[in-house]
This record gives structure tokens, sequence and C-alpha cells, in this order.
């Protein structure tokens, strides 16, 4: 009598099953709280007191590289520049690089405006822009000095 196919793979799927449960029960281990803080530890990012930036001058074409610590200020044109935190990825990892930062416009009537608050990613410097009719900011790396 021949066994339909359904059933041989449902069968060979129970198997299967019953085979990779046996094995993750004998390879799994106990996890203890220092195991996960040294995991923790391992995977984290490096917190780093300067960030590295570069500018573009829509008008004039001029690309502009500046360093501010975390908390201060650079005046970019009519933008003000203020990373809030950097990190970087430890150096047997792949460079990840990314901050928190804050941008303000001092507009021609000299009030401040807000135009960008949020994180900037040095590997995709599209994907959190800042906006600007003239001006382009983009985070590319941070340091420690």
């Amino acid at each position: 009598m021949d066994i339909p196919a359904s059933i041989k793979y449902f069968r060979f799927m129970a198997a299967f099953t019953g085979l990779f449960l046996a094995g993750s029960a004998v390879f799994a281990l106990p996890v203890h709280a220092e195991d996960e803080i040294e995991i923790e530890t391992e995977a984290g990012r490096i917190s780093n007191p300067v960030a590295v930036f570069s500018g573009l001058d829509k008008i004039t074409g001029r690309i502009t590289s500046f360093d501010v610590r975390l908390g201060e200020t650079y005046q970019f044109g009519a933008l003000q520049v203020t990373p809030r935190s950097c990190f970087s990825s430890p150096a047997d990892e792949a460079a990840r690089t990314d901050g928190f930062v804050e941008v303000n416009e001092i507009t021609l009537d000299k009030k401040i405006k807000r135009i960008f608050t949020g994180w900037m990613f040095a590997d995709s410097p599209g994907l959190n822009a800042v906006e600007h009719s003239i001006y382009d900011v983009w985070l590319k790396s941070c340091k420690q000095q």
C-alpha cells in the first residue's frame, strides 16, 4: 500500500520538530545575570563627546566640516547645530555612528525656529535629513577629542 505524500511530509516534519526540540534542550545553557551584563557591554555602543558634521551651502556649493562638543551649539550659516548624544560602534563591529541632534534656524526677523530634532545616522545621511532651502547638514562621525 502506498502512503500519500501529505502523510509522509507530516511524519517528516513531526520527526524533525521532535529532534530539533530535543537538541535545543540539550544545548540550552542557563543564563546568569552577570552573563547578560557582559553581553550588553560587549554589544554596547561607545559614547563620544564630540560629533563631526558636514554642512553644504547650496548657493555657493561649499562643503564645510565642523566638530561640535555635546551640548554646545555651532553656527552654520543661518542654522544652529547642537548635538545631544553621539554613539559609535566598537572597533570589532561594523562601523555605525548615530547621534541625537537639534537644529534651529535663525529667521530673517531674528527669531529662532526649531527645524529638526532627531537621530542622524552617518551611514544613511538622507534617512533623517535636515530640510532647509539653503543648507544641508549631516553627521559624519563621532570622536573622543
